[in-house]
């Protein structure tokens, strides 16, 4: 059963999904610190490294990251504060910019000009429709029609 606090951190996106990796003593004692506050134990990871100068792969070990995570989380606090540190909900699942219109402009290029590379039609997406795509999205929707059979 899941106490009020963790709901809340929850519902926030702050609860973190391993505090028992957290090791730092602050956290290990009951008391103010609270392991399962994500913000928190980033926030005073960031503390470790930039006010009390310890080395990032022991702070990372200590809080319970990696040592890209504590390097991500220093650099968004230095650029944003401690809303930097908030996690931000995640991007896109699918290919959002390539809707109908731009996947029925594919298929129209790819009809007339069998021949067209990936990077051609890149190009012509984004002249013709203003529309920046990677060659790799287009690549899997024309692998995902040649699927289907369409």
């Amino acid at each position: 059963m899941e106490d009020q606090k963790s709901k809340e951190l929850r519902t926030c996106r702050c609860l973190n999904p391993h505090p028992e990796k957290v090791t730092c003593d602050l956290f290990t004692k009951a008391g103010f610190f609270d392991a399962r506050d994500l913000l928190q134990v980033k926030y005073e990871m960031v503390r470790k490294i930039e006010v009390e100068k310890k080395p990032i792969r022991q702070a990372a070990r200590q809080f319970g990251f990696s040592r890209p995570s504590a390097y991500k989380a220093l650099y968004s606090f230095q650029k944003n504060g401690v809303t930097g540190l908030l996690r931000t909900k995640p991007g896109p699942r699918r290919a959002h910019k390539l809707n109908d219109r731009v996947i029925k402009f594919i298929e129209a290029q790819k009809s007339k000009s069998p021949s067209l590379t990936l990077s051609e039609l890149v190009g012509r997406i984004e002249n013709e429709l203003g529309v920046i795509v990677h060659r790799r999205s287009i690549q899997r929707v024309m692998n995902c029609e040649k699927k289907r059979g369409v």
